[in-house]
C-alpha cells in the first residue's frame, strides 16, 4: 500500500514540538549543527510538520527577512526518506507564503540542490559552508 504523505503548517504546541524534535535528531544528532544554531530564529518562524501514515517525519520553515522569504530547516528523519516528504514540504511551504513580489530564496545543502530545482530554485552565488556542510544559495525563478 503506498504511503500517505501530508505536509501542514504547525498550528498545534505539540506539532511544533514534533518539528522541533525532527530537526533535532536530522540537524543536531546528525550532522552535528550546533543547537544554538539550529534553534535561531524559530521565533519569528513559521513551522511545517510532515506526516507519513499520521507518523511525523519532516519538518521545515520559513520566514520573512530584509532579503525576501527565506525557506529553512528541512529535515526528513532517515526511515522516511524516498517517499515524498521533502516535497510535499517544499509545496507545502511555498503555498504559505504571502503573495507579494519579495525574493523567496534558500540555502540548499549540496546533495538537495537537485530537490530544490525541481520546484524553479536556481544557484545564485558560489558554493560556501554552513555549519560545516556545504551549501548553495538558491532563489526561486519566477
Amino acid at each position: 500500500m503506498t504511503p500517505v504523505v501530508t505536509a501542514q503548517k504547525v498550528i498545534d504546541p505539540a506539532d511544533l514540538e514534533k518539528a522541533y524534535a525532527i530537526r533535532n535528531e536530522v540537524f543536531v544528532i546528525g550532522q552535528m549543527v550546533p543547537l544554538e544554531l539550529e534553534m535561531e530564529n524559530n521565533e519569528v518562524s513559521n513551522h511545517f510538520l510532515a506526516t507519513v501514515d499520521g507518523e511525523p517525519a519532516g519538518a521545515a520553515r520559513w520566514r520573512k527577512t530584509e532579503n525576501g522569504y527565506k525557506l529553512e530547516r528541512f529535515a526528513v528523519l532517515d526511515r522516511y526518506r524516498g517517499l515524498g516528504v521533502a516535497q510535499a514540504m517544499v509545496k507545502a511551504v511555498l503555498n504559505d507564503l504571502p503573495e507579494d513580489d519579495a525574493i523567496v530564496y534558500l540555502n540548499s545543502q549540496i546533495l538537495a540542490v537537485g530537490l530544490y530545482e525541481k520546484f524553479n530554485f536556481e544557484k545564485s552565488g558560489p558554493e560556501f559552508e554552513e555549519a560545516g556542510i556545504k551549501h548553495y544559495k538558491m532563489v526561486l525563478r519566477r
